[in-house]
């Protein structure tokens, strides 16, 4: 019984530390291997530009004069007027209760700001087309007419949406569909079945037979069991 119970531990970290290992928003390998910019002579108007971040890549359209047009999840224009205050950086809180709130606009920022201490890549993504991208005219037009506010969705519309539209006439996110295959592979694991429906007898073992602990148990467990 032990020696079951170490298993099904070991396998739990395991899944888990599956998950931690991957990167939602991880940059392609390859992307490495392209030239990062922070002197803003280099770019056009119109190129799409990249900033890896820690846990994502953050996506903007370059409009001229130290201006990128980006997608950025605020909460701030909900519940404010004030143009001054939506218009300055937005805040790590900002970003987050937007990102809940699934609102965000579409906003201009300096490419400072935009890069927020990160390097930049250009248009690295033509590289994962087939079409060729919009003149960079037009891409730049697609960005100012899409200004202002709208709804959020971290993985089915994001900053990757609205770049990808502009610049390739479709919305495309990458960092989404490697997110997605990622949860296949979890959740057609067998393994995960037992997992869940462990971790489930647990909970319910520690915190009684109530229906706010019960049904979350079952329902979970019943879903891989559909989805494996």
């Amino acid at each position: 019984m032990e020696s079951s119970l170490l298993d099904l531990l070991v396998l739990l970290l395991d899944k888990i530390s599956l998950v931690t290992s991957f990167k939602l928003f991880s940059m392609p390998e390859q992307a490495l291997e392209d030239t990062v910019y922070r002197d803003t002579s280099f770019f056009k108007r119109g190129d799409l530009l990249e900033v890896p971040r820690t846990l994502f890549i953050h996506y903007g359209i370059y409009l001229g004069n130290n201006k990128v047009a980006h997608l950025m999840p605020d909460i701030l224009p909900a519940i404010s007027d004030d143009k001054c205050q939506i218009e300055k950086v937005v805040t790590n809180k900002r970003l987050i209760l937007g990102v809940l709130a699934k609102l965000a606009s579409i906003r201009v920022d300096t490419v400072q700001d935009f890069a927020y201490g990160g390097s930049i890549i250009v248009n690295h993504m033509d590289k994962s087309f087939k079409t060729k991208p919009l003149s960079n005219e037009e891409v730049a037009q697609r960005a100012e007419k899409l200004m202002g506010a709208k709804s959020y969705s971290l993985l089915w519309d994001n900053c990757e949406h609205f770049v990808t539209y502009c610049r390739y006439g479709f919305p495309v996110s990458f960092q989404t569909d490697k997110f997605c295959e990622i949860v296949k592979k979890i959740i057609r694991d067998q393994r995960s079945l037992l997992v869940s429906a462990a971790s489930g007898l647990v909970l319910v073992l520690c915190l009684g037979l109530e229906p706010s602990t019960t049904l979350p148990c079952l329902l979970i467990t019943f879903t891989l069991w559909i989805a494996s």
